[in-house]
């Protein structure tokens, strides 16, 4: 392909408003171009990487028996109301009426979709396992889209389903993509990691996530080094560090306008961990006390397995509840649930006393308060592994795609039944799995670069090698330049040549904001010796070849 032939709108700024790495550099190397908030056109370049990893994700499928299909967008409502998720998804679905009146839905994933097929179309245990994949777009309305395609309201997804008679055979299913998965991973030139997640609306039982670390990542993980346990912050378990045990004799202290932990701990000159920070909410049962150690936050998902459904109490309702305002809440003296996280069940700590502008020092657990005990504090870092007791260490990921065995949550409400052996009937068991082509570009952007662009992994590179003839008025530099074409593209590599009669300078900024893997450069000096310069895009080490020679170095 020639340069002077493409769309590659080059910019020597990106917009003010483009923070991560992986969308400045896009927009400024002409891969994508934005419409409106979450909204992505990718031009040429951008959209030979995509389709570049789309190939390698199709292969990778195949190569586990998946087999590819396509599933419409739009969606009818009946087909989510029969799950509940028509309900259940708020604001983040997209939602229209058709001209008959009829309510349709925007696919923001298709697991609805495919249990619906499935349940025409599978009638008999024989008729398994299956695997249906697609790669089709996705539609959400994300409340803040931001980092460029990391986070879109329409994207491109990979998703898969597996249908399986057995909880072993899904096993086998789960794992054969968690191999795939690597490889994939591993194909287009990421760091990445599997860890333990929340299913969060997916339902079902067991799920992971595979996360790049990368500082433009909206997600967290807690990771020990020493026995490899991994998991999303979301769902992480850790112990935090214990404290010294003050002998403190319980006494009411005077806080005057003193309500939270750091007001507190400043005023009577002690680190927040010595106190309970206790949060009243209101679950779908009534209200339920949860206490924390001051220097630790509440896990909301943690809690919700504890006691369902809840949401933070209001001012009003605090006072209304406890006859305190938040800010002097303790946990002595309430007749309603306490759910108390396990590292206060030893020491001696300072909490509300449950009267404006005093606290009381020297609180005990079982002596002074009674509580159920649960992990329910985020994990962060050097806290402790619950499994070999090593400092954790947290990390800024991106999510690159996921793992989710749904078991018969979506089979069980649509009725995708089949007969056994004995002619029983089933429901089928299932699992679905999901991978962002454009989170992987982004990703491997935000894991590949320098201070002058991109540097993609030859895997997924829109081109494997760009050809650079400097002096495009010098007969012999284009004759060398266009032979060179023709001998790489007959071996079947994809190759750009930079034709355009622009300065040297002009074309080595513009090969290195690109970030294709390998650059020949054919200079006028060079080749009155023969020879031309490759250079290597990611380590800068540029060689010199004989131009017959070229074409066997790439």
């Amino acid at each position: 392909m020639l340069f002077s032939k493409m769309f590659i709108p080059t910019l020597r700024e990106a917009p003010a408003d483009a923070e991560a790495i992986s969308h400045i550099l896009m927009l400024r190397a002409g891969y994508v171009r934005q419409l409106a908030a979450g909204l992505y056109m990718y031009l040429p370049l951008g959209w030979r990487v995509i389709n570049k990893i789309n190939a390698i994700l199709k292969e990778e499928m195949d190569a586990i028996n998946g087999q590819e299909i396509s599933l419409p967008i739009l969606h009818p409502a009946e087909i989510w109301q029969q799950t509940g998720r028509w309900d259940a998804i708020r604001d983040e679905m997209f939602r229209l009426k058709d001209r008959t009146g009829r309510d349709m839905c925007l696919g923001m994933t298709h697991e609805e979709i495919m249990t619906w097929l499935a349940s025409r179309e599978i009638r008999s245990y024989r008729d398994m396992p299956q695997v249906w994949y697609q790669i089709q777009t996705k539609l959400r309305d994300e409340a803040r889209p931001k980092s460029g395609i990391l986070r879109t309201r329409e994207f491109l997804m990979k998703d898969s389903y597996s249908f399986d008679t057995s909880e072993e055979a899904l096993d086998k299913n789960y794992q054969l993509h968690a191999e795939a998965y690597h490889k994939i991973f591993k194909r287009c030139g990421l760091t990445f990691m599997m860890v333990e997640s929340d299913p969060g609306m997916m339902g079902g039982g067991v799920s992971h996530e595979f996360m790049a670390p990368s500082p433009a990542g909206e997600d967290e993980v807690a990771l020990c080094d020493k026995c490899g346990y991994s998991a999303n912050v979301e769902l992480a378990l850790s112990t935090p560090s214990q404290i010294e045990t003050k002998s403190w004799e319980k006494e009411e202290i005077h806080t005057p306008e003193k309500r939270t932990v750091k007001e507190v701990s400043n005023f009577l000159k002690l680190t927040p961990e010595y106190f309970i920070k206790s949060i009243l909410v209101i679950s779908d049962n009534g209200p339920v006390l949860a206490l924390v150690r001051g220097d630790q936050e509440l896990h909301e998902k943690n809690l919700s397995k504890v006691i369902g459904n809840h949401r933070p109490a209001q001012k009003i309702e605090v006072k209304e509840i406890l006859g305190v305002e938040a800010g002097f809440i303790g946990p002595i003296g309430h007749q309603l649930r306490i759910v108390a996280d396990t590292c206060l069940r030893e020491g001696a700590y300072v909490c509300g006393a449950n009267k404006p502008h005093y606290h009381i020092r020297g609180i005990k657990a079982e002596e002074d308060f009674a509580a159920e005990w649960h992990n329910i504090h985020i994990a962060r870092a050097r806290d402790f592994c619950v499994k070999c007791g090593n400092a954790l260490k947290v990390e800024r990921v991106i999510e690159i795609g996921n793992i989710f065995k749904l078991g018969t949550k979506y089979s069980s409400a649509l009725k995708a039944l089949y007969l056994d052996e004995n002619g029983q009937e089933k429901p089928i068991i299932m699992g679905s799995y999901g991978i962002g082509p454009a989170r992987i570009a982004a990703a491997a952007i935000e894991q590949n670069h320098d201070k002058d662009g991109i540097i993609w992994p030859k895997s997924i590179a829109p081109f494997d090698v760009e050809i650079l003839p400097l002096n495009m008025k010098d007969t012999v530099t284009i004759e060398a330049a266009e032979k060179l074409y023709r001998e790489l593209s007959k071996k079947g590599l994809d190759v750009l040549m930079d034709d355009r009669d622009e300065r040297a300078g002009v074309k080595f900024k513009d090969a290195d904001l690109i970030g294709i893997p390998l650059q020949i450069i054919i200079g006028e000096k060079n080749l009155k010796e023969g020879l031309v310069e490759i250079k290597n895009r990611k380590t800068k080490e540029i060689v010199k070849r004989p131009l017959e020679e070229a074409r066997f170095s790439v």
